[in-house]
């Protein structure tokens, strides 16, 4: 299914998120139809190892060693890309966020698949007619702000008002509703973009 472009949407360490095939471009459009959104910022690369983003980006020894202490887990770290990746994967920005989740679900389809899920994290304000005055957060000129907890889903049946999903994997758990911490590693010292899950400093 997620070679042939379809979404689905998966439990992880954090909360529900929609993925795609990064290899698919009609998962991508589709994904990015869904979210709303044109900035690369808003999507992340889920892996199962550096190993799976290492040939997209930049990394050196300071930047392998801190994502391998803090991965898996609650962490999204945003790269430079190395070059030629923009054009390989129609990317309008020059950085790219991965990360590793700490969920059996999430680790098990990037390794069957052998390749990283382009994915966003799934709202509430994605189902049809749901009141977004009620998630309305300042937007702060250099980061991103937290998702409100009223946009996160616990229960697997709740996605099911979102539409294009093409398949919802219910682990049969009551997810977490909680983000991501946001690591920003593309310049010479590490930018906390936003506080989540995850422990910073560490």
């Amino acid at each position: 299914m997620l070679m042939e472009g379809g979404l689905v949407a998966l439990p992880t360490d954090t909360s529900w998120s929609i993925s795609c095939s990064f290899r698919s471009s009609e998962g991508i459009k589709r994904l990015r139809s869904l979210s709303g959104e044109r900035e690369e910022r808003h999507f992340t690369l889920l892996c199962s190892s550096i190993a799976q983003f290492g040939e997209w980006c930049q990394m050196d020894t300071t930047r392998f060693r801190l994502i391998n202490r803090l991965t898996p887990g609650p962490y999204v770290f945003i790269l430079k890309t190395l070059r030629g990746t923009e054009k390989a994967l129609g990317l309008r920005r020059k950085e790219l966020g991965v990360r590793i989740p700490q969920h059996p679900v999430a680790l098990g389809i990037t390794r069957a698949l052998g390749l990283p899920l382009y994915s966003i994290t799934a709202k509430r304000s994605m189902i049809p007619g749901f009141n977004t005055e009620l998630s309305v957060v300042e937007d702060p000129p250099l980061a991103l702000p937290p998702i409100p907890e009223t946009e996160l889903f616990q229960e697997a049946w709740e996605l099911e008002g979102i539409a294009g999903l093409d398949l919802i994997l219910d682990s049969g758990e009551e997810q977490r509703r909680t983000f991501s911490t946001i690591l920003d590693l593309s310049g010479e010292a590490v930018t906390l973009l936003r506080q989540g899950a995850g422990i910073w400093p560490v």
